[in-house]
């Protein structure tokens, strides 16, 4: 059971990369799949989520208007398309399973300790 986020990479402030989120061992239809990342000397924040139908998404403030989520259940993958990237955008992203929005609005996890690997973002000015 296994999430693997890729399709980080090097680029311009201003530039989109979109990330993949793909399961291998089980199917992502039942699951929430969240967004997390981790810039160097900080802590892990929640970026997006969205729910297993893709009715429903949720947003950090810092990402709203310029990230967008999505999941192609057919495909078991999710995405991140992040446009109007900016250099505090810089950091490693997760995905995982079993996001929500708390009480505030910040977007946290109830899954277990394994993030993977993540994949790098760097946004250079």
């Amino acid at each position: 059971v296994q999430l693997q986020a890729s399709g980080g990479g090097l680029v311009q402030a201003g530039g989109s990369l979109r990330l993949s989120c793909a399961a291998s061992g089980f199917t992502l239809d039942y699951y929430a799949i969240g967004w997390f990342r981790q810039a160097p000397g900080k802590e892990r924040e929640g970026v997006s989520c969205i729910n297993s139908s893709g009715a429903s998404t949720y947003y950090a403030d810092s990402v709203k208007g310029r990230f967008t989520i999505s999941r192609d259940n057919a495909k078991n993958t999710a995405y991140l398309q992040m446009h109007s990237l900016k250099r505090e955008d810089t950091a490693v992203y997760y995905c995982t399973t079993d996001c929500y929005p708390d009480h505030e609005g910040t977007i946290i996890t109830s899954g277990g300790d394994d993030w993977g690997q993540g994949t790098l973002v760097t946004v250079s000015s």
